[in-house]
Order: structure tokens, then sequence, then C-alpha cells
């Protein structure tokens, strides 16, 4: 009798435990439901940025904290450039047409 009920904490246990590990797969995927609108393309030191909508303006910065492109009103859907520091991890902001701002970090060998 006791081991019955044993069997029965044992199931209920493991339904929960799959239950809970199933709701947690799902949010993962809804974050990749709603990727960036835009992407970071590098080739050694030449990024080449694209957006679903127009880039209104763009800045990249070193890790550092030195400040190595800023360009206002760029209105377009790219947007290319060269690194010329020797530093490997830069943080790019770009603020879109419709005025949301997104930043992303990247490194280049």
């Amino acid at each position: 009798m006791m081991s019955r009920f044993i069997q029965s904490i044992f199931a209920i246990t493991l339904v929960l435990l799959s239950v809970n590990f199933c709701s947690a797969q799902s949010s993962d995927v809804s974050a990749k439901v709603n990727p960036d609108p835009f992407q970071v393309l590098t080739s050694g030191k030449q990024i080449t940025i694209k957006a679903a909508k127009n880039i209104k303006s763009i800045m990249v910065w070193t890790a550092s904290g030195h400040r190595i492109i800023e360009q206002k009103d760029v209105n377009a859907s790219s947007y290319n450039f060269k690194i010329n520091v020797s530093e490997k991890v830069f943080f790019v902001m770009l603020q879109l047409a419709d005025g949301k701002i997104y930043s992303e970090k990247i490194g280049v060998r």
C-alpha cells in the first residue's frame, strides 16, 4: 500500500516538472518570433548594418568608452563602416525611422 502511494507521488511530481519544463520552452520560442529588426554583419573590420526600416542615426563606441562613429540623419536601410582602431569589442546603438532605439555588442577580428 505504501509503495502505491510513493508511485502516485512520483507520478504527480513528474507531471508537474514536465509541465513546468514545457512552459519554459514556450517562453524561449516567443523571444525568437520577434527578432531585432536589424542585422549586424562583420567581415574582419568591415561592418555592415542592415535594417528592415530606415536607420535614422547610428553610434559606435569601443568597450573602453571611446566613440568612433556618430552619424545622424542616415536615412538608409543599410550602413557600412570600417573599424580603424585596434580594439576587438564594440557597442552599436541605432535609432530606426520609427523612433525605436536598439543596441548590440559586437566583436571583430
